[in-house]
């Protein structure tokens, strides 16, 4: 091979780096690495300018290699790929070493050791630059159809805008009916729409366009192929029918979590959770009645199966958000009932966020007390001698005890994850700690999954409103659409190879593959081991298991990875900050 010429650019990050690790002995050192042709340091990498530098730099050094020093590649992988691109260098001959996260954030009290540590991380991304090779994107043709998996508002709202836009989309639902929580809600927060009302609407728009299939009582049973091809079976009403898609979105929803027997006095005659007390009221007429009582006190318990400790069995750790603006709401709909009911808002924290906050005014306008209780010491709730009797220590108030006599208990109840585990094991897409469907990245791909062309989309991705699942549905389309229309998508050349005179076939290589990428192949009358690229995610786990060191990983080659290694635990020298 030909002495290579590698351009290294050690950015300052406006101080993030430049504060902690000395980026003028970081260059020094990258520029006398055999090979490196052009050192320098940069304020801003990722500013136009510098972009524009480094393209400069490419045509007039003839670099055939570059190492950006920066942040994380989760943020400007892309943006100097594509520098590479137009400066025509191979985008794939282009490392980025993380000096931010990896380095200088991480040691803000050894400026000494993070230079140190920062010198060895850019030498190791010079040792695998050098090794690096021309690659290719892989070229897919794609299939204009898209599979919607949930036909509440969110996968209503998709298939239409599917539909608009000239793709045909299956949409299935498991239940009999489509619409999902909000066909069962007739005013929903903030403007009062009837949510029964929005779903006739929908699925009347759904009706009115051909390049919309609706499948009841349905569910996806098998899928096979790749982005931009997808081959999946489903199960509608018994019978077995076979689809080809281009991608996927899920849409499936959420469920409200069920308190566990005694939870708050949950069980207890008058103890209810939030979804069953708004269809109560939703169905009042003049007077709040429940079990033939009326009802003239009211305490509402929040974060009932959000925001639980660690150490509970299956904690939900994390905090719902729509809860609060859902009691709020209802709170100010027992209002239009009867003033004069009592209502009580047992809370930790309210977040009524963003414009959402008029929920909280309109209700303490119109008589509603908070109460706020500490989450080491939540309120109380028993039945003595035929009364509710809630027992609560008001922070407000000084950590005063109260005991309040309600005829009612509502508990505000958390979104949970649907039970979708035959899904997750047809599709592989990841669970989050919340057991929610995980995205790639929550700002920079935040409907997109780790399986290309299979996106998310919802309440399925995480606790939301119904307008913020439908938004996150739109975001879903538009990545479809864009995925689609063009007729073909380009992947990550960075797959496993497999050499196949090295391969003996013995299989551990299709157990250790979590996509299915990895199948047999008789090649010249014997049984080899071949990739499907479009499967292939580039993890890596079939390399170590395989007996004959026949696999590899383009882009992350054992050679370019041993390169790496060595120059990490090489001894750097240099004079001391």
């Amino acid at each position: 091979m030909s002495e290579r010429r590698i351009g290294v650019y050690v950015c300052h990050c406006g101080g993030n780096i430049s504060d902690y690790v000395d980026v003028e002995k970081v260059r020094e050192a990258a520029s006398k690495e055999e090979g490196v042709v052009v050192a320098k340091t940069t304020m801003f990498a990722c500013s136009d300018s510098a972009q524009q530098e480094m393209i400069e730099d490419i045509n007039e050094k003839k670099l055939d290699g570059m190492v950006v020093a920066s942040c994380s590649p989760k943020l400007h992988l892309y943006t100097f790929r594509g520098v590479a691109q137009r400066a025509e260098l191979n985008p794939y001959q282009y490392t980025q070493v993380n000096l931010r996260e990896q380095d200088s954030w991480t040691h803000t009290d050894d400026p000494e050791g993070a230079t140190e540590k920062g010198i060895k991380l850019v030498i190791a991304g010079i040792r695998k630059t050098k090794l690096s090779m021309p690659l290719e994107s892989i070229r897919i043709e794609t299939i204009k159809k898209v599979l919607v998996i949930g036909a509440g508002i969110a996968g209503l709202r998709a298939a239409i805008s599917l539909a608009d836009l000239g793709i045909h989309s299956f949409l299935i639902e498991k239940e009999a009916e489509p619409g999902g929580w909000i066909r069962r809600f007739k005013k929903l927060y903030p403007q009062g729409r009837n949510g029964e009302e929005i779903i006739e609407k929908l699925l009347e728009e759904v009706t009115k366009r051909e390049d919309v299939t609706l499948f009841v009582e349905a569910e996806l049973t098998e899928k096979t192929g790749f982005v931009g091809d997808f081959n999946v079976k489903i199960r509608a009403k018994g019978e077995e029918i076979s689809l080809n898609v281009g991608s996927i979105i899920v849409t499936t929803g959420f469920d409200s979590y069920k308190p566990q027997e005694g939870e708050y006095g949950y069980g207890t005659e008058g103890v209810i959770a939030l979804a069953q007390f708004k269809q109560m009221v939703e169905a009042s007429n003049g007077k709040l009645i429940y079990n033939g009582k009326e009802v003239k006190n009211i305490a509402y318990i929040y974060c009932v199966g959000a925001r639980q400790k660690p150490n509970v069995e299956n904690a939900n750790v994390y905090c719902s958000r729509y809860c609060c603006n859902a009691a709020l709401h209802t709170s100010t709909l027992v209002s239009e009932i009867d003033l004069s009911i009592n209502q009580f808002h047992l809370y930790r924290d309210i977040r009524s966020y963003g414009k959402y906050e008029v929920l909280y005014e309109e209700a303490s306008r119109k008589g509603a007390v908070f109460v706020r209780f500490s989450e080491d010491d939540p309120p109380e709730v028993e039945r003595a001698k035929g009364n509710l009797q809630v027992r609560v220590r008001d922070l407000l108030i000084g950590g005063e005890e109260l005991e309040i006599e309600v005829d009612l208990v509502v508990l505000i109840t958390s979104m949970v994850p649907n039970k979708t585990d035959a899904l997750v094991d047809v599709l592989k897409i990841p669970i989050g700690n919340d057991r929610f469907f995980n995205e790639i990245h929550p700002k920079l791909r935040p409907v997109e999954t780790v399986i290309n062309g299979v996106f998310i989309a919802g309440a399925c991705q995480a606790p939301r409103n119904s307008s913020e699942a439908v938004a996150s549905s739109l975001a879903a389309v538009s990545k479809s659409a864009a995925l689609l229309m063009k007729g073909y998508t380009e992947l990550e050349p960075l797959v496993a190879v497999i050499n196949t005179e090295r391969c003996k076939w013995c299989g551990l290589c299709t157990e250790a593959c979590l996509y299915s990428a990895i199948e047999k192949t008789a090649i010249e009358g014997q049984e080899r081991a071949t990739v499907n690229k479009a499967l292939c995610k580039g993890c890596g786990a079939c390399v170590p298991v395989c007996p004959q060191g026949a696999i590899d990983i383009e882009g992350y080659t054992d050679s370019q990875v041993k390169a790496m290694i060595a120059a990490l635990s090489k001894e750097v020298e240099f004079d001391s900050v």
